[in-house]
């Protein structure tokens, strides 16, 4: 099952998505006609693991790490799905990552990997954006709009042996599959679990593929995980944009 929220004139509505509509209790929503769809959950923060696929680690000379390696990114850096990303002006080097993310349902802290897919909601995807020519993972990383979210949560889908790829304005960029983690998903969980509580839609974004060149303004960004969907936005420049970011 597809869970997304969409933004309507009575406010933001969650429901299953199927066909572009939102199906609710007390009707349905269309995506386009009756709102924008928002980001399928409101995460109290964005826990990101990074440096968790070998070609990664290749690519950015990076050793390997011993634990997840991971930094947290805030709500302010939520955008939803088709939501103009907002090239920063602070930067000349603006890149993106397709992850697989985790969205948490309920309470919890202290986690077994055995008990992680008891707590985790399902599986959306997010898009990592990362000012490269900026000093300390923070400021690289946890800036408005540096974290599009979406298209909505996949309930029923194993996260382990997933393809996926990276489309930036028409060109294949990333290709790999999940096996390919250094931390698999109920490991990375389990492991943040005992350093936080996390709270009801927070995320956890399991890190990227190699990720080969820059965005420019113009440049639209389709990542796709099989069988959970396909999350799709464009880089403006900061001056266009009119989304409030």
């Amino acid at each position: 099952m597809r869970l997304a929220r969409i933004e309507t004139d009575d406010g933001p509505v969650t429901g299953r998505y199927e066909d572009g509509v939102v199906a609710v209790d007390d009707g349905v929503y269309e995506v386009g006609d009756d709102g924008r769809m928002l980001p399928p959950c409101e995460p109290s923060a964005l826990y990101c693991v990074g440096r968790n696929y070998a070609a990664t680690l290749d690519q950015m000379e990076y050793e390997r790490p011993e634990e997840p390696d991971f930094f947290i990114k805030p709500p302010a850096s939520l955008l939803g799905h088709r939501e103009p990303i907002p090239y920063p002006e602070f930067t000349e080097e603006l890149t993106y990552a397709g992850e697989l993310a985790a969205v948490i349902d309920e309470p919890c802290s202290n986690l077994t990997e055995d008990e992680v897919s008891d707590v985790v909601r399902g599986y959306t995807i997010m898009n990592d954006m990362d000012a490269l020519d900026q000093q300390g993972r923070t400021a690289r990383k946890a800036f408005d709009g540096s974290g599009p979210l979406g298209p909505w949560i996949e309930t029923a889908v194993d996260p382990s042996g997933i393809d996926m790829y990276t489309d930036v304005a028409g060109e294949r960029r990333q290709e790999a599959n999940t096996e390919l983690m250094l931390f698999g998903p109920e490991e990375i969980v389990a492991y943040l679990s005992r350093r936080f509580t996390f709270r009801p839609g927070d995320v956890i974004a399991f890190g990227s593929p190699a990720n080969p060149g820059l965005v420019e303004p113009g440049d639209t960004v389709e990542i796709t995980y099989e069988g959970v969907g396909t999350l799709e936005n464009t880089v403006v420049d900061a001056t266009d944009d009119e989304s409030g970011q």
